[in-house]
């Protein structure tokens, strides 16, 4: 999979993208990830990629010129990429979206700055993401929440492939409780079903632990999840009433 990202501020995306799992992600070639300058398009001995807006009003507004010709020049060099622009007025961000990304072969993320861009730029764009409910001073680390989150969804990145189908968010249930050594620690021992080698009640707990978490900490998610009669019957067994209709579930709709 392919990501180019377009910035003003490349060196912002540098020392994030050669840690961890997307480092290793790199090497293997599961994934290429090329910052583009925007200000290298620019038009003008002063590479200018902003300016007031029309109609007056505070701040500076992205330019059309630099960043449409940076576009084409990646679809030049590798066509039909899926261009993303990273701002407050996107939709919000989630599993199912970066799901839906990670089955891409060419992602393009525009990085956002200042009041925004001009909005005839929204011709060029494929769809807008936002990663939450607040401000930040540019896309840049949106962008590296996007292709983190991504990159980690593509066959071969994580060590183990049910990493990701069992992460939080990949049902629509938050995940259980984890615990390592030591088997007691000031007092508070590690659950004893995880203990006992039963891989069925194991399942069964930690499939409890999520509802119980989500219903608590995120009823917001929990009202949208569906279970089956079965898991309905689990619960039960388990004093945790649910009132979701009988139903297949699955990922939070969107």
């Amino acid at each position: 999979m392919r990501f180019d990202v377009l910035t003003i501020f490349p060196k912002l995306l540098s020392s994030p993208l050669e840690e961890g799992i997307i480092r290793r992600a790199l090497a293997s070639g599961a994934v290429e990830i090329y910052s583009h300058n925007i200000r290298d398009y620019a038009l003008g001995k002063h590479s200018v990629t902003d300016d007031r807006p029309f109609g007056g009003g505070e701040g500076m507004v992205m330019k059309p010129e630099p960043i449409v010709a940076a576009l084409r020049q990646i679809s030049e060099w590798r066509p039909g990429g899926h261009v993303v622009l990273l701002t407050p007025q996107g939709r919000p961000y989630s599993q199912e979206v970066a799901e839906g990304l990670a089955r891409r072969e060419h992602v393009v993320l525009l990085c956002g700055r200042y009041e925004g861009i001009d909005a005839r730029l929204e011709n060029y764009i494929d769809s807008e993401i936002s990663i939450g409910d607040y401000v930040l001073t540019g896309g840049e680390l949106a962008a590296l929440v996007v292709i983190d989150s991504v990159t980690r969804l593509l066959p071969g990145v994580l060590g183990c492939a049910a990493s990701a189908e069992d992460d939080t968010f990949s049902h629509g249930l938050l995940k259980y409780p984890q615990f390592t050594r030591p088997r007691t620690f000031e007092g508070m021992p590690v659950p004893e079903v995880l203990l006992s080698g039963d891989h069925r009640s194991i399942d069964h707990w930690r499939f409890v632990e999520s509802v119980k978490r989500t219903k608590t900490r995120r009823p917001d998610l929990f009202q949208q999840v569906r279970f089956s009669a079965q898991e309905k019957l689990i619960l039960h067994e388990n004093g945790v009433e649910v009132d979701a209709p009988v139903g297949q579930r699955g990922a939070v709709p969107h």
